[in-house]
């Protein structure tokens, strides 16, 4: 029998970069935890300790910072590929580069009725993501790039069901026509290219997500998720598939018989855990093959 090294990556995970543009007395910011990692024949390093194929992480961090000024910072996913870019194209060794990005909100404060040029608040909705990964020089480089969103909590009290499921002598649940519905939903899309229009891309798709959510007459979860994703890639031919991940935040009608008083889906126990977990991918049948796509680094899927 013989043991070997198997995959590894090594890189900077949650450097938290604010940039502001301060070129108009109207500043932007930019806000955003990014993450790298290294691919690349990095044995030496597991087996013997010897550190000069590697490019420290620290250097990373300084480098993602300096690209932040360098290279800019507007959309997260021409950021993204920049750097990728930089560490596969000049830095020998590396030979895949995988970056993974979020990107904090800020609102800006109104004073007396207009926007303050350089005071924010902390907003958001959601949490938008990027994630990209760049594979091989020169004409055989292959370059991957994932948007998507987290935390998107969103409810609806009505316009959902749950009924004709399978029942066995484990089964307490009573079906129902009329429930709540509510998530905090993480979606992520692999683009086909990288010549997209990445801020109005992100903004049409998270619109057709919460549309579809309201309108879909839900008999499941399961068809909410497909209906979303349907309808994304029926807009978007640049986008290849879509998956999502939805805990079911459970909103369970209160007993309020003991009081003498009727509750008519008026009164719920929202309930953290435990959740269901439902988890969909929705894709074109002539979608390119995702290759290195979904290979994660610091956690975003």
């Amino acid at each position: 029998m013989a043991i070997v090294l198997g995959d590894n990556q090594y890189g900077k995970a949650e450097n938290h970069i604010v940039r502001i543009y301060r070129d108009t007395p109207r500043h932007e910011i930019h806000d955003v935890t990014v993450s790298t990692a290294l691919r690349g024949d990095f044995s030496a390093a597991h087996l013997s300790g010897d550190q000069s194929r590697v490019l420290p992480t620290d250097t990373q961090k300084q480098t993602a910072h300096a690209f932040a000024k360098e290279k800019g910072l507007i959309s997260i996913e021409d950021y993204g590929l920049a750097l990728a870019r930089h560490f596969v194209d000049d830095i020998e060794p590396v030979d895949g580069a995988r970056i993974e990005i979020e990107e904090h909100a800020w609102q800006r404060v109104t004073v007396d009725g207009v926007e303050h040029n350089h005071t924010w608040v902390r907003s958001g909705q959601e949490v938008r993501t990027a994630a990209v990964t760049v594979e091989g020089t020169g004409a055989q480089q292959r370059t991957w790039v994932i948007g998507g969103l987290k935390d998107l909590v969103i409810l609806k009290s009505t316009g959902s069901e749950f009924a004709g499921f399978l029942v066995d002598e484990y089964t307490t649940l009573t079906p129902t026509h009329d429930r709540v519905m509510a998530t905090s939903l993480v979606a992520r899309w692999r683009f086909i290219g990288t010549e997209i229009d990445w801020e109005a891309t992100y903004a049409g798709v998270k619109q057709i997500i919460v549309e579809q959510f309201a309108v879909v007459q839900s008999l499941a979860l399961q068809q909410t998720l497909y209906e979303m994703g349907r309808a994304v890639l029926e807009r978007y031919p640049t986008i290849a598939e879509i998956r999502f991940s939805a805990p079911n935040r459970h909103h369970f009608p209160y007993d309020l018989s003991p009081f003498g008083l009727e509750n008519n889906n008026e009164v719920f126990h929202a309930a953290d855990r435990p959740y269901g977990l439902i988890q969909a991918t929705v894709t074109r049948d002539d979608a390119p093959e995702a290759g290195s796509a979904w290979q994660s680094a610091a956690g975003l899927a």
